[in-house]
């Protein structure tokens, strides 16, 4: 099995990913920086990580969507390819059209870092599968910008199509209808807001997080 994690600058948990999916997963993991124009071959996951990428300057993941090696990874979504942006990767995954709406600043304004209580709204997904019967996760969010917005048409849609695939149980930063996590109609593209990377193991206070990455490889 094998994964790439994409690096912009500002990334901050790339090495998150990384880890949190060879460890998870036992998939070997190839960093791809932002200007690379290629991806590797065979690929069947490619992760866009959290942090401040291009300092968060524009809009929150806007500079980094324009990034060359994006062209790629959309190609690579149009082909079926697992694609995961967490945080900052949500960000992005919307800025380039991956998924539908967009992360505006929280409600109250103010940086939020901490655990949150989901509900696995779908978990008849290539990124909710390995959950099984467990209809709730513990992961841990760290935003300024984490508020998912979309028209009240679009999130009829994105509703009764299933692809809401995370709730918050105490919504955190005042997200449309308690949207945590979202996945596009073809059901290939996972963005969230809350971090499986820092929710993979018992020492980081939950090991929920694997299960998202267990699940992609299970189903590749």
């Amino acid at each position: 099995m094998k994964a790439a994690v994409v690096v912009f600058p500002g990334s901050n948990c790339d090495r998150d990913c990384k880890v949190a999916i060879e460890r998870s997963a036992g998939a070997r993991v190839e960093m791809v920086w932002h200007q690379e124009t290629a991806l590797p071959e065979d690929l069947d996951l490619i992760v866009l990580p959290g942090g401040f990428s291009y300092g968060d300057y524009l809009r929150c993941g806007a500079m980094a969507a324009q990034s060359p090696v994006m062209r790629e990874v959309i190609k690579a979504a149009d082909d079926g390819v697992a694609v995961v942006g967490i945080c900052n990767g949500f960000q992005v995954l919307c800025e380039a059209g991956l998924l539908p709406g967009a992360l505006l600043r929280n409600e109250k304004l103010k940086y939020i870092c901490k655990p949150v209580a989901l509900d696995v709204v779908n978990s008849q997904t290539r990124f909710t599968a390995s959950f099984g019967e467990q209809r709730s996760a513990v992961m841990t969010v760290g935003n300024g910008e984490g508020n998912f917005f979309a028209d009240e048409q679009t999130l009829d849609r994105i509703e009764g199509e299933g692809q809401v695939v995370f709730r918050y149980q105490d919504n955190p930063n005042g997200s449309a209808r308690d949207i945590a996590g979202v996945m596009n109609a073809k059901g290939n593209v996972l963005g969230l807001m809350p971090h499986p990377d820092r929710s993979f193991d018992p020492d980081l206070g939950s090991e929920d997080g694997a299960l998202l990455f267990r699940s992609i490889f299970a189903s590749a």
